[in-house]
């Protein structure tokens, strides 16, 4: 195992050395503006905006047409294909593409496939009408998912292979403030698009399809980029029989992260960490409609209050990462984001307070944009370079069979405990995440990551 402390050291005392120079604030926020974090941001865009349309946009939409919050809830299911990527990622990481991946490469034959099957995807989920044909939405939404979760698996791979050490932490943060962008686009945008209140009343076909142009950043951002540091130990094992290329695809990447120390510990804890981050997040659009925000309220603060508040959290991520180091940046973040949800108690007791609905959003926002990039930089740093795809696919199903099964009874505790009692819950579901957390910290798990060019003896 080869640890990647060196570089996250190294990246400190570059820190460092900015804060007691001269020009400190130029030299700490220059690497932000290096072409590979940058491209980070375009693929971050990209891959941040179709599990929007499917959590936060597909809910106000359902709830718009009078679904009730229990089907809201179990919908988040239909994201499946997010936490069960790493079935398919070993394919995806070592299978080539006729003619597109002597083209372009690995990476990047992957991603300009999917893109296109997503674009194509994206424009039949708007022309659906989960009101009266809610089978065809699904069916369709379930394609979308499938078609994200692949492009996720492509962009978290090539995002990690274009980054040096060095580049890590700011490429992280901008890749998730890219994300999130890519999700404020397709959650407020799209509604904005739709809206024949506020916006241009387009109705939710046209709003989709318009959205679906979100791939465009991704494919451009890969194109400048090149085919970045992909090893391609394919090629070496052409030659050999069918077994040997299988278990060096398939069953190689699992072996290497589960022969790691604490390798279960770690599972579990990016399986519960984000749990009631996850809740809240699914049933906050259904509250919004259900306490009578109109349109324009809702655009006008996520747009505002929202959009700002992702810029601080995301920004603040990596010297965040720096000063605290990453066992106690993923607490800190960890209680912060829990306590986040609070907000939105309180926004429930007062009913319809555009004032509470700022504050909540705007400590969400923050909050979030801060936990959720260090969290990504942590799971980054564990994957191997031989096996980027499969390996950051396994991590990030984990966290996502969370977000998607554990947070799917959302929905029923809403009906059940009221919007208040919810949100309190999801306070509480947030504890077991924090404790193997506390737990992974004190036996010296939280700080261990690898980044190995190969597994092959030289």
């Amino acid at each position: 195992m080869v640890a990647r402390n060196k570089g996250l050291r190294g990246t400190r005392t570059i820190m460092t050395d900015a804060i007691t120079g001269t020009n400190s604030w130029l030299t700490a926020v220059k690497p932000y503006f290096r072409p590979m974090p940058f491209v980070s941001l375009l693929i971050g865009i990209s891959s941040g905006f179709p599990l929007m349309l499917l959590l936060g946009t597909m809910g106000y939409w359902l709830s718009k047409v009078g679904i009730q919050k229990s089907t809201i809830g179990f919908a988040i299911g239909l994201t499946t294909p997010y936490a069960l990527k790493w079935l398919w990622a070993p394919l995806v990481d070592k299978l080539p593409l006729p003619i597109f991946t002597k083209l372009f490469g690995q990476r990047r034959a992957w991603l300009f496939f999917v893109q296109a099957l997503l674009f194509v995807s994206i424009w039949l989920l708007g022309s659906s009408d989960p009101a009266n044909n809610l089978g065809y939405f699904a069916l369709c939404a379930i394609m979308v998912s499938f078609l994200g979760a692949t492009q996720d698996i492509i962009i978290d791979a090539y995002r990690i292979e274009i980054l040096t050490d060095e580049e890590m932490p700011y490429g992280t943060a901008t890749n998730q403030f890219g994300y999130r962008l890519g999700a404020f686009f397709s959650g407020v945008g799209t509604i904005f698009l739709y809206s024949p209140e506020t916006g241009f009343g387009l109705g939710w076909e046209m709003a989709y399809g318009l959205t679906a142009f979100l791939v465009l950043p991704g494919a451009l951002g890969a194109l400048w980029a090149g085919p970045g540091t992909y090893i391609d130990r394919h090629g070496r094992l052409a030659g050999q029989r069918t077994g040997a290329w299988l278990k060096e695809t398939v069953l190689n990447p699992f072996i290497e992260f589960l022969g790691r120390r604490g390798s279960v510990l770690i599972l579990l804890f990016v399986l519960l960490y984000k749990v009631g981050d996850a809740m809240g997040q699914g049933m906050l659009n259904p509250m919004i409609v259900d306490l009578g925000f109109s349109d324009g309220e809702f655009i006008a603060i996520n747009k505002v209050v929202g959009f700002w508040g992702l810029i601080v959290g995301t920004a603040l991520a990596a010297p965040f990462i720096l000063w605290l180091g990453m066992g106690r940046s993923l607490f800190v973040s960890g209680l912060m984001m829990m306590f986040s949800n609070l907000g939105f108690v309180i926004l429930a007791m007062h009913g319809h307070s555009t004032l509470w609905l700022t504050i909540a959003v705007a400590t969400e926002q923050v909050t979030s944009g801060i936990g959720l990039t260090v969290f990504v930089t942590y799971l980054s740093g564990l994957s191997s370079l031989a096996y980027t795809a499969t390996q950051f696919a396994l991590l990030s199903s984990f966290a996502a069979v969370g977000r998607t099964w554990l947070a799917a009874p959302a929905g029923i505790a809403a009906e059940a405990f009221g919007w208040v009692g919810f949100w309190l819950m999801t306070v509480v579901a947030a504890v077991p995440g924090m404790v193997l957390l506390w737990i992974l910290w004190q036996k010296g798990f939280v700080v261990e990551s690898v980044r190995q060019p190969s597994t092959e003896d030289d």
